[in-house]
């Protein structure tokens, strides 16, 4: 797996819309004001890709185009990170236009670089994984460098300051406080805070105990069972079974998964089903471990380990829950193919290899 390179001060990140147009739209003015002066104030210069700041409406019609800013912004050997603007949910349109371009694919091989985002971005990691780049799941440009309030919210800054460390492993540990999801993100609502909750559960063991290591692998787990079965879009599990997108059951068993559940609140009685696809397909009983991101608003909190208890009762696979990554905030950084260390017993997970490339 090949990793990028630390951000330094003054380096120039690109921000993409692979998906959502929403950093185009005027009342998102104040939020895309609010990410510039923030990534400035981190000492980095924002680079928007020619369709980053398109409609909405011009970019669902337009995938060609959103690929395009991907493959422009590794192109380019003065951007040293690419951070995505939000999520959506049809971002593996942009797979083909990128998998079938030879000059992206070599790109992506000598120009390796930070690509960092969640949620429907779960399609783009996915696919520079299986080119061999090594990237972050984890804040985005509108949800976390443009947090409406007077600053980032600060377990999400200090996992995002860990991009200019020298990577050479850090401990993912449980935030003690929580944020619930913002009903308005109009410009009345710059400089309040969230409403907060203090964390009652930290990390919690569902099924299993000990020790694990293994490579961290995953994403927004709705996303990934339509990437299996297509059924939203109803083409997405043929663009990932044409480029062999998935790992062979082979290759899962030295992996962590990490899933989290999206902004949806997808009901029980689907994640059930969700879950029980991914067993039948015998992924569940071949990983190391399984992370399990805190759902959103904690909507289902106690209802999702209902459902995670059933599935996993026959299976010796060890389940840990309510990490903060995905959509819940605040965030941390989970960087794909990472070895990493799990202690079931002391509820502890530590990034243990390098995650960037030495300069």
């Amino acid at each position: 797996m090949q990793r990028p390179k630390k951000l330094n001060k003054g380096d120039k990140v690109a921000i993409v819309s692979l998906s959502k147009g929403i950093l185009g739209e005027s009342f998102a003015k104040h939020e895309l004001d609010l990410g510039i002066k923030r990534l400035k104030e981190f000492g980095l210069e924002p680079v928007f890709m020619p369709n980053a700041l398109k409609s909405m409406e011009y970019l669902e019609s337009h995938p060609e185009k959103r690929a395009s800013d991907l493959k422009q912004a590794f192109m380019d050997k003065d951007i040293k990170a690419i951070i995505c603007a939000i999520g959506g949910d049809d971002t593996y349109k942009t797979i083909p236009y990128l998998m079938d371009d030879k000059e992206f694919v070599q790109a992506v091989k000598d120009n390796p670089k930070i690509f960092m985002g969640f949620s429907d971005t779960t399609n783009n990691h996915l696919m520079l994984n299986k080119l061999g780049l090594g990237t972050f799941y984890g804040p985005a440009f509108l949800p976390d460098l443009a947090e409406l309030d007077k600053e980032m919210l600060p377990y999400t800054k200090s996992y995002f300051e860990k991009l200019f460390s020298d990577g050479a492993g850090f401990e993912i540990a449980p935030s003690e406080t929580w944020y619930h999801e913002r009903k308005d993100f109009g410009p009345d609502e710059l400089n309040k805070p969230r409403k907060s909750e203090k964390e009652k559960h930290g990390f919690e063991v569902l099924n299993g105990k000990g020790k694990v290591a293994g490579k961290l692998y995953g994403g927004c787990i709705e996303s990934l069972y339509d990437a299996y079965t297509g059924e939203r879009h109803g083409d997405d599990h043929k663009v990932f079974e044409k480029y062999h997108i998935f790992p062979t059951i082979e290759e899962w068993r030295d992996k962590i998964l990490f899933i989290e559940t999206c902004e949806e609140t997808t009901p029980p009685e689907k994640l059930e089903k969700i879950m029980q696809l991914f067993k039948d397909l015998k992924i569940l009983e071949s990983v190391k471990g399984i992370i399990i991101g805190k759902p959103m608003d904690e909507i289902y909190y106690e209802e999702y380990k209902d459902v995670h208890r059933k599935i996993f009762k026959d299976l010796d696979t060890p389940v840990m829950y309510n990490i903060n990554f995905g959509h819940a905030t605040p965030r941390c950084i989970l960087p794909y193919g990472a070895e990493t260390a799990i202690d079931f017993d002391n509820k502890k997970i530590f990034v243990n290899s390098p995650i960037f490339e030495s300069d």
